[in-house]
């Protein structure tokens, strides 16, 4: 039996779950929890074999779902992580990864689906949406157009209107390198202001 963690901050969506998952011979969930540090606490003590993951919880909650990933992964017995959320942009997509999941589906994927992802994360698989594993081949395949993770990031701060000496303050960097990172993301997207490199990123689905 596959012993599953529910984390996500709707309980009309946890519920959901349960009730699809009740429907499963081998998946039980035997657990909930509603914020990433809820989520921790609950797998140390539960010892769960994956945990399934939002990525983006309501506004005041500490932390996300890419955090709580990277602290669960950290555990010493740790369980295995699939993320299930709304959100398919690049960041969303590499801070998960980055931070440990073992897959990335989207809360539009058929039940079936998401069972199977489960099984193939508790055997230890990797569980990938098809529309993400395009778009993790294509950053694969084309490394010059993507941008790192810490180039998202600046990115990131530079959309919520940062000045370069508080992304350098806030990422612990000098401001040569987050000019640096400015002028790497500029020829990567062909952009040559912080308005157009930001309008492109959203395009590109770079940014949410």
């Amino acid at each position: 039996m596959i012993r599953l963690l529910v984390v996500d901050d709707h309980p009309i969506v946890r519920a959901g779950l349960v009730a699809l998952f009740a429907l499963d011979d081998d998946i039980e969930v035997i657990a909930e929890a509603s914020t990433p540090d809820e989520a921790v606490a609950v797998a140390e003590r539960a010892n769960p074999d994956v945990v399934l993951m939002d990525l983006q919880f309501g506004a005041g909650t500490a932390g996300s779902g890419a955090d709580a990933t990277r602290r669960i992964r950290a555990l010493d017995a740790p369980p295995y992580v699939l993320v299930l959320t709304n959100y398919d942009s690049d960041a969303d997509i590499l801070g998960a990864v980055e931070a440990g999941a073992s897959g990335y589906l989207l809360k539009d994927a058929p039940p079936h689906e998401l069972s199977a992802a489960v099984r193939a994360a508790a055997a230890g698989e990797s569980a990938l949406a098809p529309v993400i594993a395009t778009r993790l081949l294509q950053r694969m395949r084309a490394p010059k157009a993507s941008l790192s993770a810490r180039e998202i990031q600046v990115l990131e701060l530079v959309e919520a209107g940062r000045t370069n000496t508080e992304i350098a303050n806030e990422l612990f960097v000098s401001e040569t390198t987050v000019k640096s990172h400015l002028a790497h993301i500029y020829t990567k997207l062909d952009a040559t202001s912080r308005t157009a490199a930001v309008s492109e990123a959203r395009h590109r689905g770079i940014l949410r």
